[in-house]
């Protein structure tokens, strides 16, 4: 992150007086919490007292970060963990049962960062959840464009670690999952979809239901795989239990192949705006 005390008036930064203070003497009152600078002391931002502080934290330097590497926009590649590699690299060779998924994600993220390049690379970064499956395939194509792409990794139980294919000044860890959910849709000009788990079904649902209900502009969002959706997700039940309105249905467009996704991204119907009511409420 670029160093921003240039910019600063004459009082000394926050970083010298950290390094200073590791200097100090070490006696009874120095070792003790209390003296610790507040800022630099990890049990104190680490209270409970101070979660709004942490979320705010947790907000701002992602957004710093990105801001100062030039994001203007996003893409983002919703989708399984869990979805393997294809068995070969073969472009020739059909990828098989959900790996399919894989090699879809790559050349659709592939694609969106190619012609990102071809305007400074600074609109439709493709954007992930930093993790293995659809998320490392999405990472890859990017990287095999020549771009960069962003990672939004998030803390969790089992031990792991960012893709390799995350551009590493854009890989960012998360301990609030809300906060991670909100820079995901901040930037989006976009949302492709393809299967997965809870995770996914979450972050899908929210994203509908904040267009739905005009709390965020229209963007494609793209589902990827007819039999998937079909299969897991009755939406014609939806409207025909009237929880939602046939309306809604057009808040998404389920797709097969990057270049179908394309299309539709360059096509969609009202991005860019917001809804000012919701179809079938009174």
């Amino acid at each position: 992150m670029t160093d921003r005390h240039d910019r600063q008036s004459g009082f000394r930064d926050a970083g010298e007086d950290i390094r200073t203070s590791r200097g100090v003497p070490d006696t009874p009152q120095t070792r003790a919490p209390a003296y610790r600078l507040a800022f630099a002391d990890d049990e104190f931002l680490c209270r409970d007292d101070l979660r709004p502080v942490r979320l705010q934290l947790e907000l701002l330097k992602p957004e710093l970060a990105m801001t100062e590497a030039g994001v203007e926009s996003t893409v983002v590649l919703f989708g399984g963990a869990r979805v393997p590699r294809p068995a070969s690299e073969d472009e020739e060779v059909e990828a098989t049962g959900m790996a399919r998924w894989y090699r879809v994600a790559r050349l659709f993220a592939k694609a969106v960062t190619e012609r990102s390049m071809k305007s400074g690379g600074r609109e439709e970064v493709i954007c992930t959840g930093g993790g293995p499956g659809v998320m490392e395939a999405g990472n890859r194509g990017a990287e095999e464009a020549g771009g960069k792409s962003i990672g939004l990794s998030i803390v969790l139980p089992h031990e792991q670690a960012p893709n390799a294919y995350v551009s590493p000044e854009l890989c960012f860890n998360f301990h609030y999952f809300a906060v991670r959910k909100m820079h995901f849709l901040m930037r989006a000009k976009a949302i492709a979809v393809f299967p997965g788990g809870f995770g996914t079904l979450d972050e899908t649902f929210e994203t509908l239901t904040l267009i739905q209900t005009g709390r965020m502009k229209r963007v494609p969002v793209l589902l990827f795989g007819r039999e998937f959706w079909e299969s897991v997700v009755n939406f014609d039940a939806l409207v025909k239990a009237g929880t939602i309105a046939e309306a809604d249905l057009d808040l998404f467009r389920i797709v097969e192949t990057a270049e179908e996704a394309i299309e539709a991204m360059d096509t969609w119907e009202g991005a860019g705006t917001k809804r000012s009511h919701v179809p079938g409420r009174t």
